[in-house]
C-alpha cells in the first residue's frame, strides 16, 4: 500500500515538475522544446548548418583553383577515389589518357589505371586568404604528382577545364551569403517600417500601407531586367555583389512588414506598452526592446521562410544573366552552363549544380515550417 502511495506521489510530483518547468520557463525555450519534436524541420537545421560551414570554409574544402582554366582538362567526367590498392590502405585517383573519338573526333578522358595518384588530406594547393585574412595554401584535400590533365576532380570539369566541385563549393559562399545579406536587410525594413505602421496608425500607417501595394504590384522580372542593365558594365564583382543584395532586399520586405503592422495592431493597446509610453521610452525603444520579443519567434519563422525566397531570387537572376557576372561564381552562374542540351548530352555532370540549390531550398522551407509551428508553445 505504501509502494503505491510513493508511486503514486512520485507521478503526481513528476507531473507538478513538470508543469512548473513550462511555466517557469522563457518564450524562447518553449520555442525550442517544440521545435525539437519536429524531427524533420530539425534534420534540415542540421542541413542548413552543413552548407553555411562549407560556404565559411569554402577555399578550404576547395581542392583546385576555381578560376584556373586549361583547355587539355576540358569536360573531363567526375573522378572516384579508390581507397585500397593491392589490398592495402592507399587512397588514390587513376591518371587520365586521352582518346580521339573517331566519330565526333572530340577528345575524350578515360581512367588510366596503370598511372595511381596518391591522395593526400591537409595537402597543399593554391593560395588563398583563410577568413580573408590568413594566408595559407593548405586544403583538405589534394593529390601528388601527375600532368596538368591529371587532377582531383570529384564532379568532373567543365568546357574551360575548371574543377566544377571548387566551383560549386566557392559558389555555395556567395549564394548563401547573398541570402543571408538581403534578408538582414529586409528584415530590418520590415521591422521597422511594419512596427511603425502598426504603432502609430493614422497618416503613417495609410502612407506605408500604400507604398507596401506600390511595391508588390511591380513585375519583379522585368523590374530586375531593368535594374540589371542599369549597372555599369566597369563594376568589379564587390559592387555588384552589394548591388544586386540591395535589389533584392528592397522588394522582400514588403510581407514581413505586414506580418509585423498585425501583430503590433494587437499589442499597442497592452499595459506593457502603455506604461512603456507613460515612462517616457521613444517610439524605437518600444518597437525593439518591448514588442518585438514578445513574437520574436514569429519573425524567425519568417526569416527562415524568406531565405529560400531570396537564394532563389540570384539564382534565377544569376541564371537569367541579369544578376552576378563572372568571374564572380554563384550557383545561378553555374547553371548557366547547363542551359545547352547538347553540351548536357555529353557532359550531364553539369546539371550537378543544381542538387545544393534543391536541397537548400527544401532544408529552409522544412525549418521555415517547423519554427512557425514552434512559435506558439503553448498551441
Amino acid at each position: 500500500m505504501s509502494q503505491k502511495s510513493n508511486s503514486a506521489g512520485n507521478g503526481v510530483g513528476h507531473a507538478a515538475g513538470s508543469e512548473d518547468r513550462y511555466a517557469e520557463a522563457t518564450q524562447l525555450q518553449l520555442t525550442w522544446w517544440r521545435f525539437k519534436k519536429h524531427k524533420l524541420a530539425l534534420l534540415s537545421l542540421w542541413i542548413v548548418a552543413f552548407f553555411y560551414l562549407i560556404a565559411i570554409f569554402a577555399d578550404v574544402l576547395a581542392i583546385n583553383d576555381p578560376q584556373a582554366t586549361d583547355a587539355r582538362r576540358s569536360y573531363i567526367p567526375p573522378q572516384g577515389i579508390h581507397l585500397f590498392d593491392d589490398g592495402n590502405f592507399r587512397p588514390h585517383v587513376n591518371g587520365l589518357k586521352g582518346t580521339r573519338d573517331l566519330k565526333t573526333f572530340k577528345l575524350a578522358y578515360t581512367p588510366d589505371p596503370a598511372k595511381k595518384l596518391p591522395v593526400r588530406l591537409f595537402a597543399r594547393g593554391y593560395s588563398y586568404h583563410l577568413f580573408g585574412l590568413i594566408p595559407t595554401d593548405i586544403h583538405v584535400l589534394g593529390v601528388e604528382g601527375g600532368e596538368a590533365v591529371d587532377g582531383l576532380f570529384l564532379l568532373g570539369t567543365d568546357q574551360l577545364g575548371r574543377d566544377l566541385y571548387s566551383r560549386l563549393v566557392v559558389a555555395t559562399r556567395i549564394s548563401l551569403s547573398i541570402g543571408l545579406a538581403g534578408v538582414g536587410l529586409s528584415l530590418l525594413l520590415g521591422i521597422l517600417l511594419g512596427g511603425l505602421s502598426g504603432l502609430y496608425g493614422g497618416i503613417v500607417d495609410t502612407v506605408i500601407q500604400r507604398v507596401i501595394e506600390m511595391v508588390r504590384s511591380i513585375p519583379t522580372i522585368p523590374l530586375w531586367m531593368g535594374l540589371a542593365a542599369a549597372l555599369p558594365n566597369t563594376w568589379s564583382v564587390t559592387q555588384v555583389y552589394f548591388a544586386i543584395t540591395l535589389i533584392i532586399s528592397l522588394f522582400g520586405w514588403t510581407e514581413l512588414a505586414r506580418v509585423v503592422r498585425g501583430r503590433f495592431l494587437a499589442l499597442r493597446e497592452e499595459d506593457f506598452v502603455i506604461a512603456a509610453e507613460l515612462a517616457g521610452a521613444s517610439q524605437l525603444r518600444i518597437i525593439f526592446r518591448h514588442m518585438l520579443p514578445s513574437f520574436a519567434s514569429h519573425v524567425i519563422a519568417a526569416t527562415s521562410l524568406a531565405l529560400p525566397a531570396m537564394i532563389i531570387s540570384e539564382t534565377s537572376l544569376s541564371f537569367l544573366g541579369l544578376g552576378l557576372r563572372a568571374p564572380a561564381i554563384s550557383w545561378g552562374i553555374l547553371l548557366q552552363d547547363a542551359q545547352n542540351v547538347q553540351v548536357l548530352a555529353g557532359a550531364p555532370w553539369l546539371l550537378l549544380a543544381a542538387v545544393p540549390v534543391i536541397l537548400v531550398i527544401l532544408a529552409f522551407n522544412f525549418l521555415g515550417d517547423g519554427l512557425r509551428d514552434a512559435a506558439d508553445p503553448y498551441g
